[in-house]
């Protein structure tokens, strides 16, 4: 048995660009069909469906605001559409809105949490009723499979992004509630809670003297790179890990270790 996702139809939100995109190509190189969903440029999610063509895999590009009821509907129609079912969801569509919490709007308050964690529930519900339609397609041990991108800061508080890591906080509770109300129905669901991953939108954070000093919250002392998170998201929606579920892989070079307590504080 190795992680192969043959046969199996996946979504992947926010797909167009740094881990989303790296969690699509690799789910497509697993050999899955894959709809690369992207909300506002259709650019780079033309570019990855056109690359995952090249290398014989299967894809197509759809944007869909995920904080949007309806929008994520006509996403699984046109998947379903497209490709007859669904059997794996990436919820990976995210963003910040930083501020002081005395200095915060309450609209990027809610904007934050309307696509980091609303979103997230649309995406699994849509994909829990898709999954109910269409039944045990026989292409993976598991009926259906929920994956859903968190961060660190799930249980790293982190000041000045208040509504950020709420929002992450909220998936990690609403992902063990769904993963226990489910599994019933032998529908798999988890989360990975990346740590710092190099992405072109982190550039400045994460090279130069900024990563260097970024490497002092990391005890295995080398910046992630977003095929780092792809690579967990194949083996955790592969029949690898098929008796895994409930569970968040922290996938951050040891960062939720609390190294500036490594020598007793």
């Amino acid at each position: 048995m190795d992680c192969r996702l043959d046969g199996q139809v996946a979504i992947v939100t926010g797909a167009s660009s740094g881990i989303g995109q790296a969690v699509a190509r690799g789910l497509a190189q697993a050999g899955a069909a894959v709809v690369v969903n992207y909300n506002s440029h259709a650019e780079p999610a033309d570019a990855l469906v056109a690359e995952i063509a090249a290398s014989g895999g299967e894809a197509i590009a759809f944007g869909a605001d995920v904080s949007d009821e309806e929008a994520v509907g006509r996403l699984f129609a046109e998947t379903v559409a497209r490709f007859g079912a669904v059997d794996i969801v990436v919820a990976n569509s995210g963003m910040q809105k930083d501020a002081p919490t005395a200095e915060m709007s309450l609209a990027d308050w809610k904007r934050v949490l309307d696509v980091n964690l609303t979103g997230q529930f649309l995406c699994a519900r849509a994909a829990i009723r898709q999954f109910a339609a269409q039944g045990d397609r026989g292409v993976s041990r598991a009926a259906g499979k929920i994956l859903h991108m968190s961060s660190v800061h799930d249980v790293i508080p982190w000041a000045g992004h208040v509504n950020y890591a709420a929002s992450k906080g909220g998936i990690a509770m609403l992902m063990r509630t769904l993963a226990q109300e489910v599994g019933p129905r032998r529908i798999r669901v988890n989360a990975i809670s990346p740590g710092a991953i190099a992405t072109n939108i982190n550039r400045e954070q994460t090279q130069g003297a900024p990563g260097e000093k970024l490497l002092e919250l990391i005890p295995y002392k080398r910046i992630g790179a977003a095929v780092d998170i792809a690579n967990a998201a194949v083996f955790l929606l592969s029949d690898m890990a098929d008796y895994i579920t409930g569970a968040t892989l922290y996938v951050d070079g040891g960062m939720t270790l609390y190294p500036g307590f490594e020598d007793n504080g």
